[in-house]
């Protein structure tokens, strides 16, 4: 059974609304893992538009499960991850513009900055997730970068009508079971939310779900607690014993 990782970003989304010190993402964290929560994920985007780099900081002295941390293939995020030492890094892509990650890194356009910071992060005893399209070629560039693992983009598969939701779902299996044959952990994230996630959960090989906003989204009804119960439930009831 994959583990959940609750990604609280719009926790700071909200803050960071009034530019104030609550609510803070820390608090959440702790209420996550007390919640069930295996891992908590930030991305520290380059424009600070939710996570800062003192919430990393604080982060990394408050939980008790892995931190996993978001960043995209720069220097100056390599840097902060070589000093802070989250457990795991994730890198992705990033445009200023968009709202969100829209999609997987191209890993082999970006050789060169991989090459530069995989090997910094894993000789400080991190390791190294690339976030990538569900597709082979993707998989054996990120194995050819060092990657250790590749977080499979599942936002095709959860945002497809019903009628092409199987074939995005087919690819996510080909796609983790490729990873599993190139030496790579699996990992999956990306629009799932309690209606979407259970065939995701039987992903063959799949160790980790990153799951954030609809959660945070819940969580404006019932509360966090609950929210990530429900998701860690539901991801429970989806795999077999």
């Amino acid at each position: 059974m994959p583990r959940l990782h609750v990604n609280i970003d719009h926790v700071a989304t909200l803050r960071q609304a009034r530019h104030s010190t609550q609510p803070d993402p820390t608090a959440a964290a702790g209420i996550c893992e007390r919640a069930g929560a295996a891992g908590i994920t930030v991305h520290l985007r380059e424009d600070r538009r939710h996570i800062q780099d003192h919430d990393v900081r604080a982060l990394r002295h408050a939980v008790r499960g892995v931190l996993n941390l978001e960043m995209a293939a720069t220097e100056e995020m390599a840097t902060i991850a070589c000093e802070v030492l989250p457990d795991e890094v994730c890198i992705v892509p990033e445009r200023r513009e968009e709202l969100t990650t829209e999609g997987g890194l191209d890993v082999a356009a970006s050789r060169t900055a991989l090459a530069a910071i995989i090997p910094r992060l894993k000789s400080e005893g991190i390791s190294v997730s690339i976030f990538i399209s569900p597709d082979c070629a993707s998989v054996e560039a990120a194995a050819q970068a060092g990657a250790d693992i590749v977080e499979l983009h599942t936002g095709a598969y959860a945002h497809a009508p019903s009628g092409r939701r199987e074939s995005e779902l087919a690819r996510l299996v080909k796609s983790a079971r490729a990873a599993h044959g190139c030496g790579l952990r699996v990992n999956a994230g990306h629009g799932l939310d309690l209606d979407n996630v259970g065939p995701v959960a039987r992903l063959p090989y799949a160790e980790e779900l990153n799951i954030g906003y609809a959660i945070v989204c819940r969580a404006v009804f019932v509360g966090l607690e609950t929210a990530v119960r429900e998701m860690a439930e539901r991801i429970r009831a989806a795999t077999p014993a």
